[in-house]
């Protein structure tokens, strides 16, 4: 899979904007801006389960139909973000969740929507990388459009990764040496604002993520791992300086195939900082498989 923005907005202000408050005294409506995989839909039964009142701004061409099923939903365009940030506004909504991947988007999409366009100009083209975007989005949302952004594990309990083994198989000393060194690599990536994660094998650095996404890394890295080598390990973790309340790297079911097509001896992640998605059937998966799951802190 490409790498992906978890959302992406951009926009620029507008009276009616700057006269929402981020008090308002009316019970809050959830907007759920979703993109691919399966956290769109689950927030939104979280949302049911809850009582909480929501719509959905589904991105079309990443988000599942069949995910959000028999839900409020506007299914919009990255060309034309501001109808659909204005349709949520009117529906009530104050705050905002991003969830999913949507594909990154073209600049020529961008410069079709007004405030797409204005909010890349002000940016300038200096804010390449996703960190940089996805942080000027969200002051853009939040300090401009007047609604707050919030993270989704503040809605799921057992998304936000954990620390320590998560199924029977446990990392040997080899493993946790190349979990230390992925860990700094990641970290090093992650402050360049190029990608999430690594692959290391004996203490060698097979590949980093970047544009392609994590499961292309991994897909692209199997050629490489030896197995004549101990060990192989995927290592996720966020980026330094990035906001923690979008496009935090996420593990699940597909991961874990991946990582066992390629023959690595399993996952680890930064603690605090990544999204467990399914965790149940993950460990399952990765229980049958014979590979572990990690949690790690970047202090360790």
């Amino acid at each position: 899979m490409k790498r992906s923005w978890r959302l992406s907005t951009l926009f620029d202000p507008t009276p009616v904007a700057r006269s929402v408050s981020l008090k308002l005294s009316k019970v809050d409506k959830l907007g759920v801006i979703a993109g691919a995989g399966a956290l769109p839909r689950k927030i939104v039964a979280a949302c049911r389960e809850s009582g909480r009142a929501f719509c959905v701004l589904a991105f079309e061409g990443s988000a599942d139909s069949e995910m959000i099923r028999d839900v409020p939903i506007q299914w919009i365009k990255m060309s034309s973000l501001s109808a659909a940030l204005d349709a949520a506004r009117n529906e009530g909504v104050t705050e905002l969740v991003l969830v999913g991947k949507i594909p990154r988007p073209s600049v020529l999409e961008l410069i079709r929507d007004v405030r797409s366009a204005k909010f890349m100009a002000k940016v300038g083209t200096r804010m390449l990388g996703d960190d940089n975007i996805l942080s000027a989005v969200v002051r853009e949302l939040e300090e401009v459009e007047g609604f707050r952004v919030i993270a989704p594990e503040t809605l799921l309990e057992n998304l936000l990764s954990t620390a320590g083994t998560y199924g029977v198989v446990n990392p040997t000393s080899d493993d946790l040496a190349d979990i230390k060194r992925g860990l700094n690599v990641v970290h090093q990536i992650g402050r360049l604002d190029i990608g999430q994660a690594a692959i290391v094998q004996n203490g060698f650095v097979i590949g980093v993520e970047a544009a392609e996404g994590t499961d292309r890394l991994v897909e692209r890295c199997a050629e490489f791992v030896s197995q004549e080598l101990p060990g192989g390990v995927l290592v996720k973790a966020a980026k330094p300086t990035q906001d923690r309340r979008i496009d935090l790297p996420a593990v699940g079911l597909s991961t874990v195939e991946h990582v066992v097509r390629a023959g690595l001896r399993g996952i680890a992640v930064e603690t605090g900082g990544a999204l467990i998605i399914d965790r149940p059937k993950m460990i399952r998966a990765a229980d049958a498989a014979g590979i572990f799951l990690f949690g790690v802190s970047l202090k360790n």
